[in-house]
Order: C-alpha cells, then structure tokens, then sequence
C-alpha cells in the first residue's frame, strides 16, 4: 500500500474531456498521458490498444462507452482527468462526471464542426457553471477548417469562445499552431514530440496580429483596470493579461479556444498549459452546498479543505471483477483514512471505508487516505448508488443529488432456461446498478423482464455486456418505442366502491379531477401534479394519502394501452366515508377505479418520443434523406455544409427510426453517420395510435377496465 503524497489544492485540476462521437476524444486523452508521463506509447483505437477505453465492447467497437478516471502531472500541477463517451446512448456518464469536475476540455472536430453531443454537453456544463477550454481537432485531416469550426462555436455555443492559438497549415500542411501570446509558432517535424520554436510565418503575420489584438481586447473588457490601460493605450505585461484571462475563464466570461491533431500530437502541450493556467483549482471554486438530511431548508456549506468535515460524493458504481462492488466518489472537502467509517444519510447507514484506490482507467493504485480533490473509487460501500453523498457521520450533509434522462426504448429478455432465471436477474441487476438511464421492470404475472435504455446502441452493448461479463445470453426481443398516455381536457367523476360480505364492508367514495399540465406547473418524477383539495370534514386526511397511491399506481399501469399516464394535473375534490366500513384499503382502491374512469372520459391520447436526428453524408444523398425522412413522419429544421459534408439536423419519432442505421448505410453506400437525441414526447397520430392500442390489447399489456 502506498502512502498518499498530498498536492497543494492550488495546484490540482480536475477536468472532464468532452465530445461529440469521433471528434477525437479518446486519442487526446491518450496523448495528454503520454506527454504527462503517465503512459510511454499512445494506444490507438483503430488497434484496440488505448487506455481509457478498456472495456471489450469499447475496444471491439472503436468508441468510448464507460467514463474511466486517471491522474496525471504537468508542471507540477495534478491533473484528475475524467474521459466520457461522445455517443448520445451513454448521456448518464456525460451527466455524472459533469457533477464532480471543476472544469471542463470539450473537443470540437475540426471536419464536422459543433455536433449534436457537443452542444448536449455544453448545456449540462451551463447549468453547472463550468469553466471551460475548447480543442478544435483533426485539422490535419481532408475537409478541416478552423475558421469554420470557430464560427459554428461562437454561434451555437458560446459568443464569449477567443483563440488562444491559430493553426499553422491545413488538412495535410498542418504541421504547427501559432501562440498569440508569444507570438512564437510551435512547429511539429519529423513526429518529433516536442515542437520547434520558430518566428510566425511572414504570411500569418497579419493575421496573427488581429487575432491577438482580439484576445487582448477581450481579456480587457473584462477587468476594468485593464481596460482603463488598453484604452490609455498603456503597455500591459503578459503576466497580469495571463492572470486576468485565467479569472475571466473561471467567471464563465471568456471560453479559450486551442487546436491541434491529436492524432499526431500537434498542438496537445499548448492545450496542457491552457489546463493548468485557467482551469480552476478546487480553492477558486464556491464551497460545495448541501442541506441537513432532517431539514431541507437548512442549507450547508462545504469549503474544499482538508481541515473541515469529510463530504464525498458517490457518481459512480463498478462491480470489478478482482475486488467486487467499487463506489467512485469525488471528495469535496475533509480526509478519510481507510478503515474509518463514512455516513450515507439517504440509506442511514454508516459502513467502514475497506480499500480506497486511484484508479487508472481499470487499473488500482491503493492508498491508504482520502482527501479534498481526489477522484477514488472505495471498497466496502455497499448501499450507495449513483448521487449518493457519504459524509462525517458527525456532521451529516446532503448534497444535491443527480437527474438522468428517461428512457424511451426497451427490450424483453428471456433467459436460456429456466435454470438461469435467477442469474439472468441478478446481472441485470448490476447493469442497471453501474448505470442509472438502464431500467428494468419485472412483470410477476407474465414473467417477463424488460431492459429499458437510452437507445439501440445503449441496448445493443449492455446485453453484449450479459454475455462477455456474465456468461448469459438471453433470448432478445426487437426494440420496443416506450410509449405514455395523457389526457387532452379537463374531466371529473365520483367513483364509489362498495363491497359487503357479512361483518364489517368496504366503503369509499371519492370525486376526482384530471386535465393537461399547464405550461408554469411542474410535474413530479412520474410526471404528475397531485393535488388534495377535499374538505377534511368530508373527507378525513387519513384517507388522502391512501386515495393518491392507488391514483398513482393506476396511472403508472396505463389505462388506454398499458403505458405510464403522465403530463397531467390530479385534484382530489371531496368523497365521502363510512364511519365502520371505510379503511385506507378502501379508498386505495377507489384511487385506482377512479384514475382509470376519469382518463378514459378526459380525450386520452398516446404520445410517443422524438428524436431530434443528425445525419452526416455526402451531397448526391441528401435528396433521399430527406425523401425518406418525409416517409418516416419526419422534418428537416435545418441543413448545413460541414466541409466535405452536407448535415441534415431534423426530428423524427422514434417508432420509424428503429434499424435506420441499415437503411442510412444502404442510401449513402456506407458513407453516411447520424445521431439520435431524445428531444420531446408529442402526440401520436390517431390512426397509429390505434393500431398501437389494438397490438397492445392482442398482447394482454392493456389493463383490465
């Protein structure tokens, strides 16, 4: 076990890496670790060799799937970087990691410019307030432009995005970029790792000048003292516009913008120094907030400090096939020493810290404490899930937890056989433990279990993972679209239910309302607003609560087609009770009977998810894209030129875009890409939704009326 040598809080970084799919993430990180010391060959994807990718799905398929953590030095400075995935199937891993970095790299190609994940992420790292830097890649490769992708950041982005570096050549004369700071151009030969300190090309002077005068300019406008200099036309040193910048980036006023070709190293040392002079240290972020697990009003402070009480956050769980059931968590502020006990305050329960280790993608390094910044992964936590806090149990906190999406594609899975039942339940389980946009439903009656996800992909690799990781291979439905109900007008009925059977009866009678969710009202995680307005005197308020769980529970059962109820308003208006022959069973189950009559009489509607779709392709096939799209009950909201490319950015219900990867690849004769992107749920047509219902009934999933 090896002693942990604390770094000094000012000079840790923790970071994510974050993209849009193939913009190069991956082969970054790996040469930020190669120039860190942290590794001594780059691995490459196209081989199956690179370190943060070391799960088989992820080396087989060539794409991140999992989040991987790792630690690394620069100048002196520790770096804790998080690597993500860039395809939109795996978001709860872009979600999670966001939540516990201080700052953030988002990689942008320099071909296909700002994409679908990338402007996803930047929306997260808004509401997070991250300080960021952005990497235009790939500007050795056919169809590169910086200018292009500059532009594309600044209008879909951010206006705020200044370059820190222009690029010397393009597509194949890349070969350098310029340092507006030093005005030196950074020349990469021969592979050569480290760059050749030459002047600026004579035919980028002009260039280069204006473009630094711009950086300056911005810098200013953001520190008055300053400006007062720039407009005086005073001599401003480089330090003090360095230290000025690294504010402006922490404050969210200025985004640098850097580039390079990762894959051949060019521009990755400059994109390291931008790291440690603007990304913030844990000590230039406001202290972490939480509020007291008995009181929510009460808010909590948490200064990242070693000298305060220990608060973690858990965003992370692994089951490791060496050391079993793995917590990552983010320490915000406090130390703990393996062997000490730590206090989850959702469960209540204090567990003692076994092991902790550093992780280097899959690889352990064990220590023995834990401290403010670290990124660790902790043995012998077993009740914390994704978004759980652990804490001092002195000083008990709670942090803000995490919200996933929903997911909108599902598949049933049926064991081998019979003898493999419980296994196959087991492993899912544990799927859906390590990632938190899985979801499993077991139906007792039928015994069917089914795995929901985020999309095809998302569903695709975690069976693979039953089979390569669990030695299951179960029997896979095709995808089916997560459809949900809602009502279209307001509707009230009272519902009696009334049973006498000798001795004591069964009495309740309730009067309820439903109607659409208005636009300033906000639903629940179920998606409803429940509303109790019953006069206690005619309704006692020990029957409330009764009446709203069987609402609740008819709801999330479906009443038109089996499919969860939501978008809608519930108002328990009054009912009556029999002083002997009412219970709260009674009133549970008047709830059910009267959610089911009062949606069937309020113009029930089914709706169904659409996916805003992004399609990349060459321009003799957008014309059948497009085409084909209008089959697919789809639109076009905008078409683009990305280089070489021509970009299709519409919607489309996710019904009539199961298997598109096939028929994308058979329209464009391979060469076509596209994303899918949960964007909103809408109504289904009525003939559709008929025959959806009617397939539903056939299959015994609609309830009984």
């Amino acid at each position: 076990m090896k002693s942990k040598k604390e770094a000094p809080l000012e000079n840790v970084r923790i970071i994510g890496i974050f993209a849009h799919v193939d913009a190069g993430k991956t082969t970054t990180t790996e040469s930020i670790l190669y120039y860190t010391g942290r590794i001594h060959r780059v691995g490459n994807i196209d081989d199956g060799d690179t370190q943060m990718d070391f799960l088989q799905q992820e080396r087989e398929r060539g794409i991140t799937i999992m989040s991987a953590a790792t630690a690394c030095h620069w100048r002196g400075h520790r770096i804790n970087l998080i690597d993500t995935p860039g395809h939109i199937d795996f978001t709860a891993e872009v979600v999670r990691s966001i939540r516990v970095i201080d700052g953030a790299v988002m990689i942008v190609c320099g071909v296909g410019g700002v994409e679908p994940q990338t402007e996803a992420v930047w929306l997260h790292a808004n509401r997070e307030k991250l300080a960021r830097l952005i990497f235009v890649n790939k500007l050795d490769r056919l169809g590169a432009d910086f200018e292009r992708a500059l532009g594309e950041i600044r209008e879909r982005l951010t206006p705020n995005a200044v370059s820190l570096t222009l690029p010397i050549g393009i597509e194949n004369d890349f070969v350098g970029v310029v340092d507006l700071f030093t005005e030196r151009a950074l020349i990469w030969r021969n592979g050569n790792d480290n760059p050749d300190i030459e002047p600026v090309p004579a035919a980028m002077a002009a260039q280069v000048t204006k473009a630094r005068e711009a950086l300056f300019d911005a810098i200013c406008e953001t520190d008055e003292l300053l400006l007062e200099q720039r407009l005086e036309d005073l001599p401003v040193d480089l330090e003090t516009l360095r230290a000025a910048l690294r504010r402006a980036v922490i404050a969210g006023q200025i985004v640098p913008v850097l580039c390079g070709a990762s894959r051949n190293r060019i521009g990755v040392q400059p994109l390291l120094d931008a790291i440690v002079d603007y990304l913030p240290a844990p000590v230039d972020m406001p202290p972490v907030l939480g509020h007291d697990p008995t009181r929510e009003d009460e808010i909590i402070e948490r200064q990242d400090a070693f000298d305060v009480p220990f608060c973690a956050s858990a965003f992370k769980i692994v089951t490791d096939p060496h050391v079993g059931h793995l917590t990552w968590v983010r320490v915000f502020s406090g130390q703990v020493n393996a062997g000490e006990p730590v206090y989850n305050p959702r469960t209540g329960t204090v567990e003692r810290v076994g092991r902790i280790y550093r992780m280097h993608a899959n690889r352990r390094e064990q220590v023995e404490s834990m401290a403010a910044s670290d990124v660790v992964a902790l043995v012998g936590i077993k009740s914390a899930v994704t978004g759980d806090t652990l804490c001092d149990p002195a000083h008990p906190i709670v942090l803000e937890g995490m919200h996933f999406p929903t997911p909108v594609i599902a598949v049933a899975l049926t064991p081998p056989s019979s003898k493999e039942r419980e296994k196959l339940h087991e492993a899912v389980n544990r799927l859906c433990e390590e990632d938190p946009t899985l979801v499993q439903h077991f139906d007792a009656e039928t015994g069917e279990l089914t795995l929901a996800g985020m999309g095809e992909l998302h569903l695709d690799v975690s069976v693979d993972r039953l089979r390569t990781e669990f030695g299951i291979v179960p029997q896979v439905s095709a995808p089916q679209v997560s459809y949900r109900e809602t009502v279209g007008k307001r509707a009230a009925v009272t519902t009696t239910y009334k049973k006498q059977s000798g001795g004591h009866g069964h009495f309740a009678e309730i009067t309820l309302s439903i109607e659409p969710l208005a636009e300033d009202e906000e639903a629940d995680e179920q998606g409803i607003l429940f509303v109790h307005a019953a006069p206690p005197a005619e309704l006692p308020r020990d029957f409330w609560r009764p009446v709203e769980m069987g609402v609740r529970r008819a709801l999330e059962q479906g009443v038109i087609a089996g499919y969860p109820v939501v978008g809608v308003k519930v108002t328990l208006l009054g009912g009556r009770y029999h002083e002997v022959d009412s219970a709260a069973m009674d009133f549970e189950v008047a709830g059910g009977m009267a959610a089911r009559q009062v949606v069937r009489t309020a113009a029930p509607a089914l709706l169904e998810p659409i996916m805003r779709i992004d399609i990349n392709t060459a321009e003799e096939y957008v014309g059948a894209i497009v085409a084909d799209l209008g089959r697919r009950r789809g639109v076009v909201n905008a078409m683009r030129v990305r280089g070489l490319l021509r970009n299709v950015d519409g919607e489309v219900p996710l019904a009539e875009a199961r298997g598109y990867a096939t028929d994308l690849r058979s329209m464009t004769q391979g060469r076509g890409t596209f994303t899918l992107e949960f964007k909103r749920y809408a109504v289904v047509p009525e003939s559709i939704a008929a025959t959806v219902i009617k397939e539903r009934q056939a299959a015994g999933k609609t309830p009984l009326r």
